[in-house]
């Protein structure tokens, strides 16, 4: 009896504890601005979120470019350093998390030894580009 009783405690248990928890969550960013202060604004549209891993050889340049809404960014591997003018550059590497400039003009190069993986996260819409090139 004490047995059933046991096992009845254990397996009754087992629900509950499934249902209360949570598996834990590591905050990598929570910013109200861009790296370079920007305050963060959404453009207008239809929302639109866009998910990609950027990849990019040693010395590989992105060439002068901005973004006209929120860019987050992670670094999944190696090295990048992105000159943002006169307010100056900023090296990242794995694990870094930012929101990166938008509608001021940037370069970034990859300045590691290796490849370089950014997973990026645009918070845009259907009636912007992610990625704005002035040529």
């Amino acid at each position: 009896m004490k047995t059933l009783i046991f096992i009845a405690l254990i397996f009754g248990a087992v629900p509950a504890l499934a249902r209360d928890t949570y598996p834990p969550v590591e905050v990598l960013l929570q910013t109200d601005s861009s790296v370079i202060g920007e305050p963060l604004e959404y453009p207008g549209g239809t929302p639109q979120i866009t998910m990609a891993i950027v990849t990019m050889q040693p010395g590989q340049q992105t060439g002068v470019h901005r973004h006209d809404a929120p860019l987050a960014a992670y670094i999944l591997e190696g090295e990048i350093t992105v000159d943002y003018g006169d307010k100056g550059t900023r090296t990242y590497t794995k694990d870094d998390a930012f929101v990166e400039a938008f509608r001021s003009p940037h370069t970034g190069v990859n300045t590691g030894d290796g490849i370089a993986r950014i997973l990026a996260v645009f918070a845009g819409s259907d009636s912007v580009s992610n990625k704005v090139t002035d040529d």
